[in-house]
């Protein structure tokens, strides 16, 4: 049996339909043999007639069938838009918005295909329509609408299946980003207490070497006072000072450097630079100071 490309639900409608189009173009077919049979009964009564009295005949058989035919077309494309009416209706009642494509209508291969489907099924003329083809109008909540109900409900799983595996891997990278900041802000604290660790060895550094400058300071002050001391010992404790000096520029130059090493990536090294360039310019200080007492050569 011919197919047209539909369920059998489908297909049964149309089925239906062409059998009501059949019924209707037999009707119409039947009037228009009548009007040929009114004109041979009414005015075919004599032998001959006149070249005048045909065209007459002709005239008024053209106008009868011309209306029988334009009313026939006219209430043909009416049922059409009725059934479409009906299509749409029950379409809207589900939200869908259907849509129709004109030029296919006119496509030779397709009406064909319809023409052998109607072929096939009315190949029979005491075929009798089966009681499921007898419908009196569309009904949208029977299989039809619980085909397109499961239909909906199996997309609406099937999209809450991805939204919750979604939802999961969502959770998960959540999580994993709590865990990263976590170990970020313990990471934090720990190079605070570090630092705290830096800056307290780095005070006690310059303490020291506070103290150091003090103790080198108060020497030089005895040495600059006791004037019972010879010119030798005086240039020998100037020497041996400078010598003091030297070692201690050293040091305070290895220890910034040990410094600047050691807290160039923290918050108080820059602070710590400003104190040494302190220490520096007071050494600066001292060794002019010490420089009016050294000998002149």
């Amino acid at each position: 049996m011919a197919e047209l490309g539909l369920n059998d639900h489908h297909q049964n409608e149309v089925v239906s339909y062409m059998r009501f189009a059949r019924s209707k173009r037999g009707l119409r077919l039947k009037t228009v043999d009548s009007c040929f049979q009114d004109l041979k009964d009414s005015r075919l009564v004599e032998e001959t007639f006149t070249v005048d009295e045909v065209t007459d005949m002709l005239d008024g058989l053209q106008t009868v069938v011309h209306s029988e035919v334009e009313s026939e077309l006219i209430n043909t494309a009416y049922t059409n838009v009725l059934l479409l009416r009906q299509i749409f209706s029950q379409a809207e009642k589900w939200y869908l918005k259907l849509q129709t494509d004109i030029s296919e209508l006119e496509n030779r291969d397709l009406l064909e295909q319809v023409a052998e489907f109607e072929k096939a099924e009315f190949s029979t003329s005491n075929k009798k329509p089966s009681s499921e083809l007898i419908k009196p109008k569309l009904t949208p909540l029977h299989d039809g609408a619980s085909e397109l109900l499961n239909k909906e409900i199996a997309r609406l799983q099937e999209e809450n299946e991805k939204l919750k595996s979604r939802l999961k891997t969502i959770e998960v990278q959540a999580t994993s980003a709590l865990d990263e900041k976590s170990k970020l802000e313990k990471a934090l604290r720990d190079l605070q207490i570090v630092q705290g660790d830096q800056k307290f060895d780095t005070i006690q550094d310059i303490s020291e070497l506070e103290n150091t400058v003090a103790s080198l300071k108060c020497q030089f002050e005895k040495t600059l006072h006791d004037t019972t001391a010879s010119q030798k010992t005086l240039e020998e404790n100037l020497v041996s000072t400078k010598h003091n000096l030297l070692r201690v520029q050293d040091q305070l130059a290895m220890a910034e450097k040990e410094l600047e090493k050691k807290f160039q990536q923290t918050a108080a090294y820059r602070n710590m630079k400003e104190i040494l360039t302190k220490k520096n310019e007071q050494i600066k200080e001292l060794r002019k100071k010490l420089s009016k007492y050294e000998p002149d050569d």
